[in-house]
């Protein structure tokens, strides 16, 4: 219990404070999630921001009235804890006292207090100050919570600095058209499609760097996989030998995550059914080889993969190397983007890697280009001016060490590891083509 002005703030309620207090009487604060009148009590199942509790009431036992008291009353208890195994978190508490704080304006559309909630994925969006009410639709976004945590604690403790770099940009750090465009102070601006370029420009004088933050892309598409705005969890590094240093780094905060997850987050995965993969080493295929494991005709794209490749290659890897993990490496360097190194060995391809994990990609990375000459003649051979990169190659004229990095998007990392089958599901508050309320 933190003391701030006189006042007493009491820390987050979790089922470990009912647990260690059986025999005692607690307080609660909560919503009502569930009201069910028996022949003389009734249960009342309540809500905290993470659990559900099993409550009974009853007249005798309680010093207040149930009349008021129904779904979505947001309410402050006291309770005696009992041990019941066959309640949720073991425990079950009789009421005391009831106080109520607030009750709503009109029953909730949505049945908030069963499993499934018996809609559409878009209504359920139209709905989410609702929909989110329900323990398996929030637990989403609590589990989400975890791969972020996760992800933060890994970098910090291998040396990684944690940035916060602009979304609003005078260009765009992938180009093309998938940009959105501004009117900033009647100058021309963009939402930013990666924090690419500043944290290249980082590395130079933090050595290693990450961020979490959010990604635009103004791509036309309304598939279950895309999203116009999502989490991007970046790092870059320095003094790598190669793009392989930054697979081996991800690998690691992978095979970390997991653990963490596992750690720390039980009780959602237990609720969500999650499917938590072991991690050890991660298969890698360059992309002229995975085009001929697809078989020709079946790879139609010669410059990148298309969804059903990668699915097929991670079928590939489990079969063949019992993970669901697969890098593919060394796409063609005609292929954008410009920071991308060209191999020494064989420069018709760029030192750049995929990650694909049950049938999606989830992340983009490589080696980058640090010599400023290379740099410059890549731009050119890319079509591109270097003028209009000043800035940018900036980091390269004063000097920058070797490095690479990767981005990952949230989103599609929470998406395969529970299952589900719309990216949208992954986002609190999706944005798409067609969507963008609430």
């Amino acid at each position: 219990m933190i003391k701030v002005g006189g006042h007493d703030i009491k820390k987050e309620f979790e089922m470990s404070d009912a647990r260690s207090n059986i025999g005692k009487e607690i307080e609660v604060c909560a919503c009502v999630h569930d009201v069910k009148h028996m022949s003389g009590f009734s249960f009342v199942t309540l809500r905290t921001g993470r659990h559900i509790l099993q409550s009974v009431y009853s007249p005798e036992s309680c010093s207040d009235s149930l009349d008021e008291i129904k779904e979505g009353c947001y309410v402050r208890v006291t309770a005696l804890v009992k041990e019941e195994p066959r309640a949720a978190g073991g425990v079950e508490l009789t009421l005391k006292t009831i106080e109520l704080l607030s009750k709503p304006d009109s029953p909730y559309p949505l049945h908030v207090s069963k499993k499934k909630l018996g809609c559409s994925l878009d209504i359920n969006l139209d709905l989410r100050s609702v929909s989110l009410r329900n323990p398996y639709e929030r637990a989403t976004f609590k589990f989400q919570e975890g791969i972020v945590s996760g992800f933060r604690e890994f970098m910090l403790k291998n040396g990684f600095t944690e940035i916060h770099t602009p979304k609003i940009v005078a260009q765009g750090a992938e180009g093309g058209a998938n940009i959105f465009h501004l009117d900033y102070f009647q100058k021309d601006a963009f939402l930013n499609q990666s924090p690419q370029f500043y944290k290249q420009t980082a590395v130079a004088y933090f050595d290693r760097v990450f961020e979490i933050a959010p990604v635009y892309r103004a791509e036309r598409h309304a598939t279950s996989r895309h999203l116009n705005e999502y989490i991007g969890l970046d790092f870059e590094m320095g003094y790598i030998k190669d793009m392989y240093d930054v697979m081996e780094m991800e690998t690691a905060m992978l095979r970390y995550l997991m653990q963490f997850l596992k750690d720390n987050y039980q009780h959602e995965i237990d609720l969500l059914k999650a499917d938590i993969p072991e991690v050890t080493e991660i298969p890698a295929v360059k992309f002229e080889d995975a085009v001929a494991l697809i078989k020709g005709s079946r790879a139609k794209n010669k410059f990148d993969l298309e969804p059903e490749d990668e699915v097929f290659l991670c079928e590939y890897a489990k079969e063949h190397y019992g993970t669901e993990f697969i890098f593919v490496t060394n796409f063609p360097s005609s292929k954008p983007p410009f920071y991308a190194m060209n191999d020494k060995e064989d420069p018709r391809t760029a030192c750049k890697f995929d990650l694909l994990f049950r049938g999606l990609e989830i992340t983009t990375g490589g080696q980058r280009i640090h010599e400023y000459e290379e740099q410059v003649a890549k731009m050119k051979a890319q079509g591109l001016d270097p003028a209009d990169f000043e800035h940018y190659l900036q980091i390269h004229k004063y000097g920058m060490p070797p490095h690479g990095g990767l981005g990952i998007g949230l989103e599609r990392l929470t998406m395969k590891l529970l299952g589900q089958q719309n990216i949208r599901q992954a986002s609190m508050f999706p944005r798409d083509l067609n969507r963008l309320l609430p």
